[in-house]
């Protein structure tokens, strides 16, 4: 077993206002070194909101995160800046989270002269191109505005900037979901070929089931802000146990026009769907836990 690299503990955001929102409701979850566990769930299930805690973008309401088996949930964001080198985001919009007023290349090199990894010149262009070499985009490109670049392009750059720090652990939230579905796949391989290259560790949040399965070593099913599913990524796909799970799988489209008529969906009346008091986590395989009783 390779030792842990993230590990959050009943990790909660509550947002308060006219009324309460539980976006996150006491999930727990782990991530080993050079592990990749998928996130899924429908809209509004609170994948991103996790994303976002575990990076410490927003602060926690409750419950722990540790990094590389220290505290992070409540540290100061100073205190954070060393712990940001290790683990990087990559956002939903590749064209919202590029700067449109800088190159592309002063994009990729702006992290390594904020934490001082790179002096300007020489040692900062090499060390961009050598980026660029690596998400397979032409260093010669590095003077162009994100205008310039296309959707899966600018999500390489956005790729390029995260791995600049060499991080141990990056939060990929829905990066495919904004990209044509032709460039899905790429951008998924070149996921898959870094981390295997770099042994690097993703939580991977998004919608695409199959992309999933292709990618992650684990799976979590989150709705209405818990996890009701975690399991090897095999065994939740041959196995699901949860009703929401079973409901999620049965929607992934067959490419055979006649199976995909023949075969039902599983319904799931998310809206009806109530947590009981005492509804946990329950182990019913190796590794394969599900909310409630089996």
């Amino acid at each position: 077993m390779k030792p842990e690299i993230l590990s959050v503990h009943d990790l909660t955001k509550i947002y308060r206002g006219a009324t309460e929102v539980r976006a996150v409701d006491g999930v727990s979850f782990s991530i080993a070194e050079g592990e990749v566990l998928g996130l899924v769930g429908e809209s509004g299930s609170g994948k991103s909101t996790t994303g976002r805690l575990v990076l410490r973008l927003e602060d926690p309401t409750g419950g722990t995160i540790q990094f590389d088996g220290k505290p992070i949930h409540d540290v100061s964001q100073s205190a954070m800046k060393p712990i940001r080198r290790q683990m990087q985001v990559v956002f939903q919009d590749p064209y919202a989270a590029l700067n449109p007023r800088m190159t592309v290349g002063d994009f990729v090199g702006e992290p390594l002269l904020i934490h001082s990894v790179c002096r300007r010149g020489s040692e900062l262009r090499d060390r961009v191109a050598e980026l660029f070499r690596q998400v397979n985009l032409d260093p010669a490109m590095m003077k162009r505005y994100p205008h310039e670049f296309s959707g899966g392009q600018r999500q390489r750059i956005n790729i390029a900037r995260a791995l600049g720090l060499r991080p141990r652990l990056i939060v990929a939230d829905e990066p495919i979901t904004a990209l044509d579905v032709s460039i899905q796949a790429q951008i998924v391989n070149l996921f898959k070929e870094l981390q295997e290259e770099l042994g690097l560790a993703y939580l991977f949040i998004a919608h695409d089931l199959s992309m999933v399965r292709f990618l992650c070593h684990r799976v979590a099913v989150m709705l209405k802000g818990r996890i009701v599913e975690i399991a090897p990524t095999e065994a939740l796909f041959e196995d699901p146990r949860h009703p929401y799970t079973q409901s999620l799988l049965s929607a992934i489209p067959i490419p055979d026009p006649k199976l995909e008529r023949a075969r039902s969906r599983i319904n799931f009346d998310r809206d009806a769907h109530r947590f009981a008091p005492d509804d946990r986590l329950v182990e019913v395989a190796p590794g394969h836990f599900v909310m409630g009783q089996p």
